[in-house]
């Protein structure tokens, strides 16, 4: 039987009334867990004992919490209302090994004594090893890592939950200029920012070291246009600040690389072939390590006197055909 819950009233309710019961913390954007569905069905026709729960993660924040759950598809597995087990992630094949060595307990003889020692041992009560929680003085450097610092699940490019992904969209809708660190690879991370600013729940977005608040107050102050004034108001660059700064930077040699690494260290092909296509030419140049920087990070080119010249198959296209010194001394002039 597969119910849907839409409060943890309803859960207890469940808990109480079904004693092997399977609870799938799910969401919408999440397509394994539309898969994960489908063979829990397949579960329950063959063991009837067991009852299927399932909850929009996002959607019961405080119940997600209170079962840890940073990611889906994750499985709680109760017995007799009480969490014995757990899975996390996409694997079928431990989900069907778990859900049915819970719905072998409904098999025991009325002595207690379990039908196999596997189906016992495979669902005995699990005592997870608490993550090293991160101290205050590492959690501090990582707030003040940038002006606007988000902590959140996943990246910006790849959310992994839809309220990260509503506040990096109200960030890039303001210009915000923002870093990001991915709280679902660092458990001491994670639960050591719970204590450090008392918010039991992410994302969570820092302005010069400052909470300023989760999700819910994000979109507040963007639905009331106060958004971008708290970001300035906190002395957090905006696009015409860091335009300034890309300038600056563009112009600080006559001949700037934007590189990964550096001359003597590259750290990519690309970079390797533009730093020798430069030097054969006997020109002096200047350079930028954008692994140093991730704002600058998309920007693999090459400029002279602060125009752009090009990318690595154009600098190498002039250096085969023997134009890239001439193309130079000309923008130098």
């Amino acid at each position: 039987m597969v119910f849907n819950v839409a409060s943890e009233k309803e859960l207890q309710h469940i808990l109480r009334a079904h004693p092997q019961t399977v609870v799938h913390f799910w969401a919408r954007w999440c397509e394994p867990c539309a898969f994960l569905d489908t063979v829990l069905e397949a579960i329950v026709s063959d063991a009837p004992s067991l009852a299927v729960v399932r909850v929009e993660a996002e959607e019961l924040p405080e119940l997600s919490e209170r079962y840890d759950v940073s990611v889906v598809p994750y499985f709680a597995f109760f017995k007799d209302g009480q969490l014995v087990d757990t899975l996390e992630g996409a694997s079928a094949a431990d989900l069907s090994s778990k859900a049915l060595a819970l719905g072998a307990r409904a098999s025991m003889p009325s002595n207690g004594t379990p039908a196999t020692d596997a189906a016992v041992a495979a669902i005995a009560p699990v005592t997870k090893a608490a993550p090293a929680v991160a101290g205050d003085e590492r959690l501090r450097v990582l707030v003040q890592r940038s002006p606007i610092m988000l902590f959140m699940k996943g990246s910006p490019d790849a959310p992994q939950c839809g309220f990260s992904a509503k506040v990096v969209a109200a960030l890039r809708a303001v210009g915000a200029d923002f870093d990001s660190f991915d709280i679902l690879g660092d458990a001491g991370v994670r639960q050591g920012l719970k204590a450090y600013s008392n918010w039991p729940t992410f994302p969570q977005l820092y302005v010069a070291g400052e909470l300023l608040g989760g999700c819910d107050i994000v979109l507040e102050l963007a639905a009331s246009g106060e958004l971008a004034a708290e970001l300035a108001a906190a002395g957090a660059p905006g696009d015409a600040d860091r335009t300034a700064q890309l300038t600056a930077l563009v112009n600080s040699s006559p001949i700037m690389l934007v590189m990964k690494g550096t001359p003597e260290e590259p750290r990519c092909g690309f970079s390797r072939k533009v730093v020798d296509a430069l030097r054969s030419t006997g020109t002096a140049f200047g350079t930028f390590d954008i692994l140093s920087d991730q704002d600058v990070r998309a920007r693999l080119k090459l400029y002279v006197k602060g125009q752009l010249l090009g990318g690595c198959d154009i600098v190498l296209e002039m250096a085969a055909d023997g134009s890239l010194k001439e193309t130079i001394t000309e923008m130098l002039a």
